[in-house]
């Protein structure tokens, strides 16, 4: 029967209310801390003595009803079959072994990995009935060109999909020896905790704040504040979904992005968030000033360009908080206008609308190209906005004047001025 032990085992300790039962030989033991003097058969009519009474578990295994379908085990090699989905079909005579019931053969043999090793190939075609995925689909999409996931997939599902892909090379299923092109571990969003001098941690609720100073309720030891992964037990996790009703997603999503590369762990600060949610603000404030059908010019052409450089740039190579960073002076620059230029704003919501996208499809209706409830109005389809790199050169230059090693004036010239003349 499927799992016979393994669901035996898990069954009697739910029913128990015990931790672990132990195998020997043929026998279903129980550990000497859990129900002593038990001992019985695995499967059905086992007896387990608790408290002097006597539980009688009879059709433990596979249940009593036999109208249902159990699971036996399948010699797959004894089956023909032309697609898998065959093996599972009820073959004639098949009964379960230990009630009589109709059964099924048991093929999920696998562990629960071994579907995450190559879903990322099936995905590639999911409709496909006759193969996990035509040539024509692998050669078009594969490899996968970035993977973003935590350290600790580094020995579970990374290395277990490596091992797997190059199976599947050798056989000259897939076309090339690695999946992933390129790899990205994210840290972590960590938290402020309160240590002690010995340097074991207080939960949050535990500490009170004097002066500056962190205390501990009930020694009025002092604490140190420092920074430790958010946990249960130290009272100092931050419920995104609590973050997200007061300030909204766009504001948490793009203050995570925000805080730091993407690659360290970085500690949470609210203050940080409610910088984000005012920077938010400004950008709908600037949006409720006229646009004028005019395209920009001068200094502020120059701006807008060089924001579209640095976003673009930042963005592929995920460095999102140096994109944001370059939003933020946008922004201050174009506040200081009487009138904006639409396709100046236009191209700013198309940048804006991938770190805060609920913002972003509001401007864009607000621009006036449709409505974001259909998907021709959405703004998720537009194309990104292209710069000009001769709008990116400075005309001019700042020359420091430092003598002695100090600085002592500072002067702005045309580019490419000549030695002499400086």
């Amino acid at each position: 029967v499927r799992g016979d032990r393994e669901l035996c085992e898990n069954k009697v300790c739910k029913l128990l209310g015990i931790s672990e039962l132990n195998f020997a030989d043929d026998a279903l033991i129980a550990t000497s801390n859990a129900v002593p003097g038990y001992t019985g058969p695995i499967g059905l009519n086992a007896k387990v003595v608790v408290d002097n009474e006597v539980l009688n578990m009879k059709n433990f295994c596979c249940g009593a009803n036999k109208e249902e379908y159990h699971y036996i085990n399948a010699n797959v090699k004894d089956i023909k079959y032309d697609i898998a989905g065959d093996i599972v079909n009820v073959q004639e005579g098949d009964t379960c072994p230990t009630c009589g019931g109709k059964a099924k053969r048991e093929t999920n043999t696998m562990p629960q990995w071994g579907g995450s090793c190559w879903y990322y190939l099936r995905y590639l075609d999911p409709n496909n009935d006759k193969e996990f995925a035509s040539k024509n689909a692998v050669d078009y999409w594969m490899p996968v060109d970035l993977y973003v996931g935590g350290a600790e997939h580094a020995v579970l599902h990374l290395l277990y999909a490596r091992f797997w892909h190059k199976v599947l090379f050798d056989l000259g299923l897939v076309n090339t020896k690695e999946p992933f092109q390129r790899l990205v571990n994210q840290g972590l969003i960590t938290s402020f905790a309160f240590q002690r001098k010995n340097k074991t941690l207080v939960p949050t609720d535990c500490v009170e704040e004097k002066d500056g100073k962190f205390f501990e309720k009930g020694t009025d030891e002092e604490l140190e504040r420092v920074i430790a992964k958010m946990s249960k037990s130290l009272k100092n996790v931050v419920n995104p979904d609590d973050v997200i009703k007061e300030f909204g997603a766009d504001s948490v999503r793009m203050y995570e992005m925000f805080m730091g590369p993407l690659e360290i762990s970085k500690p949470w600060s609210t203050q940080g968030l409610i910088g984000v949610n005012r920077f938010l603000e400004k950008i709908w404030a600037v949006s409720e000033k006229p646009l004028v059908d005019e395209e920009p010019t001068g200094e502020i052409r120059k701006i807008l360009h060089k924001t579209i450089k640095k976003v673009t740039e930042d963005t592929s190579s995920l460095n999102f908080n140096t994109a944001i960073s370059a939003m933020m002076i946008f922004i201050n620059d174009v506040s200081k206008l009487d009138k904006i230029p639409k396709s100046l704003w236009t191209d700013f919501v198309k940048m804006l609308s991938v770190y805060a996208p609920h913002l972003g499809e509001e401007l864009w209706e607000k621009l006036g190209f449709g409505d974001s409830a259909k998907p021709e109005g959405t703004i998720a389809y537009e194309k990104w906005p292209e710069y000009n790199e001769e709008y990116c050169k400075d005309n001019e230059c700042t020359i420091m004047v430092s003598i002695n090693g100090k600085m002592r004036d500072k002067f702005i010239v045309p580019m490419n001025t000549p030695n002499a003349e400086l």
